[in-house]
C-alpha cells in the first residue's frame, strides 16, 4: 500500500507539473509573441506561434498573439502582410464562436475587434477606404451587442468622422459643471474629453487642456469631459454605481482641478457613439457643430494646440 500511495502521488504531481506548465504558456505565448514584435523579430514571432499551436491548438490564446503579428505589420506599413494576419485572425476567431460568445473569454474579443481594425486601416492605406468603412459597418451589425462595439465604432469614426455633424451626448446624469448639450453650445468650439477613472494617460493630457483652457477660454473655447463606469473603483475593486461615481468625481476633483466647473456626463452610450475604447479620445466640434479633429489617444501641447487654433478662427 504505501508503494501505491507513493506512486499514486508521484504520478499525481507529474500531471500537476504538466498541467501548470501548460497554464504558463497559454499565459506566455502573448508576451513572447510581443516581445518579439517589439524587438522586430518577426520570424521568432512566427516561429513562437507555430510551435505553440502544435501543442496547445488554436484556442484564444493563441488567437490574441496571432492578431498582434497583423498589429506589427500594419504598423511597418506591411499592408499585404497586416491584411494576411486580419483575415486569418478573424477566420479562426470566428470558427470558435460557433461554440461559444465572443465575450466568454477575454482573450476573444481582443483578436476579433483588432483583426477588424487592422484590416480596415491596411484597406484605407491602400486606397480602399470605400470598402473598409462598409468593412467597419457590417461588422458593426454583427457584433454591436458586444464588447468591440465601441472599437469598431472607433475606426470607423477614423474614417469617416470628420466634416460630420457632432452626434448628440447624453447629459442627464453629469458631475461637476451644470449639464448641457452640444446644441446648446453650436456657434463656439468645443473640445471634447473622453476619460476614464483609471487611464493614466488621461490624468497625464490634464496638464494639457487646462493650458488650452487659460489660452482659449477666452475665446470661445467650451470643453465637455464625458466618462462611463466601469464597475470597479480603486485598486481595482467592485463598486455599486454609486460608489463608482463618487470615486469617478474624486478622481475628477483631484487630477482635473485646471478643468474645475466643465461638465462631465457620465453615460456608457456616449462612448458607443464616439468609439472611445481608446482613452483619452479627444474630439474636437467647430462653431458649426461638426467634427474638425477625432483623435483617439493623448496629444501633445502643440499638436492639440494647433487644431485648436483651426476652430477658434
Amino acid at each position: 500500500m504505501g508503494i501505491r500511495r507513493t506512486w499514486t502521488g508521484s504520478f499525481f504531481i507529474f500531471l500537476l507539473t504538466l498541467w501548470l506548465g501548460s497554464a504558463a504558456a497559454s499565459a506566455d505565448i502573448i508576451e513572447d509573441v510581443r516581445t518579439a514584435l517589439d524587438q522586430n523579430a518577426f520570424t521568432q514571432a512566427q516561429s513562437q506561434l507555430t510551435a505553440y499551436k502544435a501543442q496547445h491548438g488554436v484556442d484564444s490564446e493563441y488567437l490574441e498573439a496571432l492578431s498582434w503579428m497583423g498589429r506589427a505589420a500594419l504598423a511597418q506599413k506591411q499592408y499585404d502582410k497586416a491584411l494576411g494576419y486580419a483575415k486569418q485572425t478573424q477566420t479562426l476567431t470566428t470558427a470558435q464562436l460557433k461554440s461559444r460568445k465572443l465575450d466568454s473569454d477575454e482573450h476573444l474579443p481582443i483578436a476579433l475587434g483588432a483583426a477588424y481594425e487592422v484590416e480596415a486601416q491596411a484597406m484605407a492605406a491602400q486606397g480602399q477606404k470605400p470598402q473598409a468603412v462598409a468593412l467597419l459597418k457590417n461588422a458593426i451589425r454583427t457584433y454591436g451587442d458586444t464588447s468591440i462595439r465601441p472599437r469598431l465604432q472607433k475606426n470607423l469614426n477614423i474614417l469617416t468622422f470628420v466634416g460630420q455633424p457632432a452626434p448628440p451626448l447624453q447629459t442627464s446624469e453629469s458631475l461637476d459643471g451644470p449639464a448641457t448639450s452640444l446644441a446648446k453650445m453650436k456657434g463656439s468650439p468645443v473640445l471634447l474629453f473622453f476619460w476614464a477613472h483609471w487611464c493614466v494617460d488621461c490624468k497625464g493630457e490634464a496638464p494639457v487642456l487646462a493650458r488650452l483652457r487659460s489660452e482659449f477660454g477666452a475665446q470661445g473655447l467650451l470643453f465637455l469631459a464625458p466618462t462611463q463606469r466601469y464597475g470597479y473603483a480603486a485598486r481595482g475593486e467592485d463598486a455599486t454605481p454609486t460608489q463608482e461615481t463618487a470615486y469617478i468625481d474624486k478622481v475628477w476633483q483631484q487630477y482635473y482641478s485646471g478643468l474645475k466647473g466643465v461638465s462631465v456626463p457620465v453615460s456608457k452610450t456616449n462612448f458607443d457613439v464616439y468609439g472611445a475604447s481608446t482613452t483619452p479620445t479627444i474630439v474636437l466640434v467647430d462653431r458649426a457643430g461638426k467634427i474638425a479633429l477625432y483623435h483617439p489617444g493623448a496629444m501633445p501641447f502643440a499638436d492639440l494646440r494647433s487644431a485648436v487654433e483651426q476652430v477658434i478662427r
